[in-house]
């Protein structure tokens, strides 16, 4: 998987530590509302385009350079389905990351589906009935995004409002 030069400088000091990153979660829906997903060349798993955003970088354009970095399809963000922390994750080199995970459902504006990168061995696109298993909040970004009534998922609104 490609690490950007800002996680690469920071792992040099940190080592194996558990660092906090922002993520994108882009939902690619085309005009048949088919997903568009890229099976992972880490872990041969099927999953929704992720990726991490740079310094500074606003999650809408993030999710629009990540899709077309791993997939070659252009797409406009249309709306914010969910904001969560997720629990540690540990990378096969033994990186621990803490996601925040954003995820935005998104359209095809143009490109052509296929591998763009080393990130991926295959990219498809699938009947939201027939998608491959999900991470939970993968799944829970794709139910957001098939509902187009659907407010945005927040981790731990409930508790918040509860309290407040």
């Amino acid at each position: 998987m490609a690490i950007p030069d800002f996680v690469v400088k920071l792992r040099a000091s940190i080592g194996h530590a558990p660092l906090p990153l922002n993520g994108v979660i882009a939902v690619v829906l085309d005009e048949h509302s088919r997903v568009l997903m890229v099976r992972r060349s880490d872990t041969d798993d099927w999953a929704l385009v992720t990726g991490c955003l740079e310094p500074g970088e606003q999650p809408a354009a993030g999710a629009v350079r990540e899709v077309f970095e791993e997939t070659g399809v252009e797409v406009a963000v249309e709306r914010l389905l969910s904001v969560e922390a997720l629990d540690l994750s540990v990378a096969p080199n033994g990186d621990q990351v803490y996601w925040l995970a954003i995820g935005l459902r998104c359209r095809v504006v143009g490109g052509d589906a296929r591998v763009n990168d080393d990130e991926s061995v295959d990219v498809g696109w699938f009947d939201p009935k027939a998608v491959p298993a999900l991470a939970p909040h993968q799944a829970r970004c794709l139910q957001l995004a098939l509902a187009d009534d659907a407010d945005a998922w927040i981790a731990g609104r409930s508790a918040l409002a509860q309290s407040a």
